[in-house]
């Protein structure tokens, strides 16, 4: 008798490969015309174009009527919080985001101290942090507990996503749902005012900082994020998600010298920027 394969071993493993291009920044599948990679590398390696993973500056799409008039609304919701506790509810009562009424069970907000010298911010919540209603909960935020822990920064750690809602599918969050919830991340920022951010993953990058390109040419190194009016200026260190750790533990001593500039950084708050580690 013939052997058929296991089609349910082949999905999952499919799937695990496809999130593993999402957590590496991968937006697209294919290309319209057809690339020479050898050709693009050899030019790169004699300094003549810049590498196609090089991050740029992006802006998020206009958004639609109802998008803008959704993202006036959590404006209004999170400039009326005065605290982190109040935003917290801000956020749990706001209904202007699609992704609440896209199958999510709660909003997965934030958890850590009200005052923190670090903003840990990743893009979305996943199926554990839906279920259990904390922010970075199962393997992943076991892992990015014990690592925070172990560089002395988890006391000092407020955790956190760029939206507050599971995506249908964990799919990668549309920059669209990142614009309607960006005035409650600003303003949590705002509030706490910390030392520094920790960005984890290609996605948080791009919707915090707008700086597009793959988590490889994002990570280790140092950047600024500047609020709307100028005002408040904050470090921020992109790295790795811990999602995408646990499918590429090889990473994760790279994660790990992120975690000890960072600690550094904290060390030596008078200090003006993050030293990147070297890559």
């Amino acid at each position: 008798m013939a052997e058929f394969p296991d089609t349910a071993a082949g999905d999952r493993a499919l799937e695990s490969l496809l999130a593993f291009w999402r957590d590496a920044g991968v937006q697209d599948s294919f290309e319209d015309a057809p690339q020479d990679r050898l050709a693009a590398g050899a030019e790169r390696l004699r300094g003549q174009a810049p590498g196609p993973d090089a991050p740029t500056a992006v802006a998020l799409p206009p958004l639609a009527p109802e998008g803008a008039q959704a993202s006036a609304a959590a404006r209004e919701a999170a400039l009326g919080a005065e605290a982190v506790e109040q935003l917290v509810a801000a956020v749990a009562a706001f209904e202007g985001s699609a992704l609440r009424f896209a199958g999510a069970r709660r909003a997965v907000v934030a958890r850590g101290p009200a005052d923190p010298e670090v903003l840990v911010i990743g893009e979305a919540p996943g199926a554990d942090e839906d279920l259990e209603g904390r922010p970075f909960a199962g393997r992943a935020g076991a892992l990015l507990d014990r690592a925070l822990g172990a560089a002395g920064i988890a006391e000092r750690a407020l955790l956190t996503y760029t939206v507050f809602w599971r995506p249908p599918g964990d799919a990668q969050v549309k920059p669209q749902d990142q614009a309607v919830l960006e005035p409650f991340l600003d303003r949590l920022i705002a509030l706490t005012r910390p030392k520094a951010l920790l960005l984890l993953g290609a996605g948080t990058a791009r919707a915090v900082l707008r700086e597009d390109g793959a988590i490889h040419a994002l990570r280790g190194r140092a950047f600024e994020r500047v609020s709307d009016d100028g005002a408040l200026k904050t470090p921020a260190l992109v790295s790795f998600s811990p999602a995408f750790l646990l499918r590429r533990p090889d990473a994760k001593k790279l994660f790990w010298a992120d975690l000890l500039a960072l600690s550094d950084h904290l060390h030596a708050s008078d200090q003006p920027e993050i030293n990147g580690p070297a890559t």
